[in-house]
Parts: C-alpha cells; structure tokens; sequence
C-alpha cells in the first residue's frame, strides 16, 4: 500500500516526506511573495502595505481552513495505518460535505465584514480601499483553497508528499505569471494581484480532485459512497476543531501584533509585510518537517508502533537545530541585502527597519523550529490539545509584549516579543512531553 510509514528507516522516511513538502511550502512563500515583489515593484509601497494588511487578515481565514484539513488528515492517517481501508473512505465523504458547508457559509460572512474588520485594526486609510478590494476576492474564492488542502491532506494521510507539490508548482508559475500580466499589461493593482491567486488556486484544486479520482480509488467516491457518517464526524470534528482554532490563533496574533504595527505607518508596514515574508521561508523547512513528524507519528499509532515514535522525534529536533544554526546565520548576514529585494534603494527607512527586525527574529529561529517538531509529534499521536495551548501561550506573550513594548522601543521589539513567545512555547512543550507522552511510550496506551 503506498505510503506506508511505519516500516523501515525513520530518518529516511522522514526526510523523503519532508522534502516534497519543503518544496511545496517553498513553493507556497514565493507565491505570496512574487505577488509582494510586483505589487511593490510596480504599483508601490501603498500598494505593499495594503497587501501586507489584507494578507493578515485573510491568514486568519485561510488557516482556519487549513487547520481542519490538518485535523481530519491525523484522523485518516491513523485509520490508514491500522489498515481499515472502508472506514477511510467513509472519513473521506464525511470531511468533505462537511467542509464544504463550511468554506461557503465562512466565505460569505467574510465578504460582508472585510471593511469593518481593517477599521477595527486601524488600517490607514490611504490603503483602506486597496485592502479591502483585495480581501474580497480571496475571500470569494475560497472554495478553491478548502478542496486543494483537503485532497493535498488527505494524499499525505496515506503517505503520498509528491503528487500535491506538482500541482502547487504549476499553482506558483500560473499564479506568478497572470500577477505579472494583470498588474503590468492590464494595470489592475491590487486586484489583478487577488485575481491571480484565486484562479491559480482553482487550478491546483481541479488538478488534485482529477487525480484523486483517476489515480487514488482509496480517496475517491463514487455518487453511492456520498455519505454523512454521524459518529466520524464527531470524530472529525474533535479532531479537527482544535486543530483549527490552532491554526486561526497563530494568525489572529499575527494580525493582533499587525495592529501594533500600523500606527507607526505606512514604511513600518511595508518592511513587516517584506520581513515576514522572509520569516516564512526560513521556518518552510520546520512547518514541513512538521507535518511529516505528524503523518509518521500518525500511522505508527495507529499501527501500534509507538518506539519508532520516540526514535523520529529524536532525529528530526537533530535536524531542525542544525537547520535553524544555519538559516539564521544567513538571514542575520545578509539582512540588507534580503530587504533591498522588496524595495528599491531609496526607501532607507522601510530598509533600515526590516534590518532592525531580521537581525533580532535570526537568532530565535532556533526555538521556532524545534516548536515545529514537538507540534507534530503531538498532533500526530492525537494530544491536539497541547499543540493548542503552546501555541496560545505563545501567541499571547506576543501580543501582550509587542503592545507594551513597541511604543518605547518601535518595530524591532516586535522581533523580541515573537522570540519571548517562542520561548515560552518550547519550555510548556517540554514540560508536557515528559508529563504525557513519555508515560505514554511506557503504558503503550493510546492517547
């Protein structure tokens, strides 16, 4: 069956999961961030800011989705690696009409209050409109977004890290080429920005959904296996929901700590928009090794296998710590360089303060990177809830911090007040790996 992970080497199986992944997330920054780049290159630094606003908002949602299709893969990966093959594709019909429902009941409300959200955080006005107009074609085409994560997820349920990131990579050229096209050709702003990421996401959906159904009969259904299983869907929404709020929490604080950041204007904005873009990049690796401790974590519970549990977790924090030494040397060297592909030489201040920022959020990578693998390996044996409040502990010292301390110490404290909360984050995960999971691999018992 393809994709088994729970026979031979961990480390290889690991990194050749990871890597497609890695790609793919790669793949998915140089989509937001090709679109940065023209916008800023081509329209300007309003133009910049206004994506970057729209862009904290719209992760809010976005993850939000996302983190339900994290959710539901966990579940179809323990199922998949007991071998209950039936129950898998009830799982699969389940989810699906699910979140359906769901996408268009979100995607509606969101397209009503997109300009009441920017005011609330203070949007200023020279971008209000540009922001606005840009939220609500995302929010239009989300849809697209719900059926690419649930396929993508569920390939990667069974094993399968490669499939989704050919589609993604058609996704990133298509989307980088129409961004160019809308925005120099047909002089669009913002909008032809927004146009091209929502009909470069339905191609990738309509890709997946093609291949699924051709290639992957374990996930496809016929018209007969549409069906609403009530007792999976509790299922899928214990394990989902968490997951999901999760996910929404890590971006309401990033658009929380973006209120933080607006009142210092439209230069602060746009080298935040341009640093966590690169922020991005760097934890790429991290997120996918991530996901692939939660797969391999995943199947191996449901197989019964819990020591080769432990053994991967213990090389995949090996890996992230030199991984982190790595990148964060590079982005601390080259800071001004980084920021000068964003804007061009004479925008000194926006440049002078992603510098500040990059030169501090380097050295915490470290921390965010080894979070990435404890967040996975408590996903993957189905302790959600850990994963939940480390990220909300985190998210709150971040936003209680960079409000108190960005009006002494301006945008740099904003990198300390993300590598406080990452701290704390590690020191709550430690405590609970010792307290939970180690009794775990004794007892054998599930979680």
């Amino acid at each position: 069956m393809k994709g088994n992970m729970t026979q031979g080497n961990p480390s290889k199986i690991l990194l050749t999961f990871a890597i497609p992944l890695l790609i793919g997330n790669v793949c998915q920054q140089l989509y937001n961030t090709t679109d940065a780049i023209i916008v800023g290159r081509f329209i300007g630094k309003n133009a910049l800011a206004a994506v970057g606003v729209a862009n904290a908002i719209m992760s809010v949602v976005i993850f939000f989705i996302f983190g339900i299709c994290i959710g539901t893969s966990v579940l179809m990966a323990q199922i998949f690696g007991a071998g209950r093959y039936e129950k898998l594709k009830r799982e699969v019909s389940t989810a699906l009409i699910a979140g359906i429902i769901f996408t268009i009941t979100i995607s509606i409300v969101c397209i009503f209050l997109t300009r009441w959200i920017l005011v609330i955080i203070d949007t200023p006005v020279e971008i209000l409109d540009d922001a606005q107009i840009f939220l609500q074609i995302i929010f239009g085409g989300l849809i697209f977004t719900f059926l690419y994560n649930f396929y993508s997820s569920s390939l990667r349920a069974i094993g399968d890290s490669k499939t989704p990131l050919v589609f993604l990579i058609i996704s990133c050229i298509l989307n980088a080429i129409l961004c160019i096209v809308l925005i120099t050709v047909f002089k669009l702003g913002v909008e032809g920005s927004a146009i091209a990421t929502v009909t470069a996401q339905a191609v990738s959906s309509l890709l997946c959904i093609i291949y699924v159904y051709r290639k992957i009969p374990l996930l496809s259904l016929k018209r007969n296996e549409f069906i609403m299983d009530n007792s999976l869907l509790k299922l899928s929404i214990q394990y989902s929901w968490v997951t999901a709020l999760q996910q929404t929490c890590i971006y309401i604080g990033k658009l929380l700590v973006q209120g933080a950041v607006n009142p210092f204007g439209t230069n602060a904005i746009a080298a935040f928009n341009s640093v966590t873009r690169i922020d991005s990049f760097v934890f790429a690796f991290g997120e996918s090794y991530s996901a692939s401790v939660a797969t391999y974590s995943a199947q191996n519970k449901g197989a019964g296998k819990m020591s080769r549990i432990t053994e991967g977790f213990r090389i995949s924090i090996f890996t992230m710590v030199a991984y982190s030494i790595t990148l964060g040397f590079i982005v601390f060297i080259g800071a001004e360089s980084i920021m000068k592909l964003f804007v061009t030489g004479e925008e000194i201040e926006v440049i002078k303060i992603g510098i500040e920022y990059l030169k501090i959020i380097s050295v915490f990578y470290i921390l965010s990177n080894t979070n990435n693998v404890f967040q996975g390996l408590f996903r993957g044996i189905g302790k959600l809830r850990i994963p939940f409040w480390a990220t909300f502990i985190q998210i709150a010292i971040r936003v209680i911090l960079s409000y108190i301390l960005s009006p002494y110490f301006g945008m740099k404290s904003i990198s300390f007040a993300i590598g406080m909360g990452w701290s704390i984050m590690l020191i709550f995960e430690l405590a609970c790996y010792k307290k939970y999971f180690k009794q775990e691999i004794q007892t054998g018992e599930s979680a």
